[in-house]
């Protein structure tokens, strides 16, 4: 099984976070991947490319996004069936986002979201969450949630395991 891991706007393809979760991944048993969009700013061309990706590989797969990764990884999960999506401070219901309703192809979908987030209110995944009655944790922290890597490591692990 692969992990695909989708960043955010303005960070990149191996920044700590996604390095940390990786690696967890990979400790699981995992392969990953982690796409660099740094030179697109447009989040659906994003999500095109994400899709063409996974048109090619056979492996299940797991997605995780951050911020606007996180709403890559929702609208390509529209068009190709994941294992699961982990999330966090996905940009859900952003204004100038194409998308604003979402239905990916998933039973496994988990979204963790900072309280204190100052770019994505987190009431966006709460709002989605309670539509789509997936896994929520509301925790301390920012939107890029560094200070809180730990707990978010805890969760992802858990999420990651129900696949073994």
């Amino acid at each position: 099984m692969k992990v695909i891991f989708s960043h955010g706007k303005e960070s990149g393809p191996w920044g700590s976070k996604i390095r940390k979760l990786a690696e967890i991944a990979q400790n699981l048993g995992y392969s990953v991947d982690s796409i660099d969009y740094s030179d697109m700013d447009n989040p659906d061309r994003r999500v095109d490319k994400l899709i063409k990706i996974l048109a090619t590989t056979d492996d299940k797969v797991v997605l995780v996004g951050s911020s606007m990764g996180g709403y890559v990884s929702m609208v390509a999960a529209q068009e190709h069936t994941c294992e699961g999506i982990f999330l966090l401070a996905p940009a859900l219901y952003m204004p100038n986002y194409a998308i604003q309703s979402y239905s990916p192809n998933t039973q496994n979908l988990c979204i963790v979201h900072g309280l204190g987030d100052e770019v994505i209110p987190y009431q966006h995944s709460a709002k989605y969450a309670q539509q789509s009655k997936c896994e929520l944790h509301l925790i301390e922290g920012d939107h890029r949630l560094n200070s809180s890597l730990d707990e978010v490591s805890e969760i992802y692990t858990a999420f990651l395991t129900q696949f073994e």
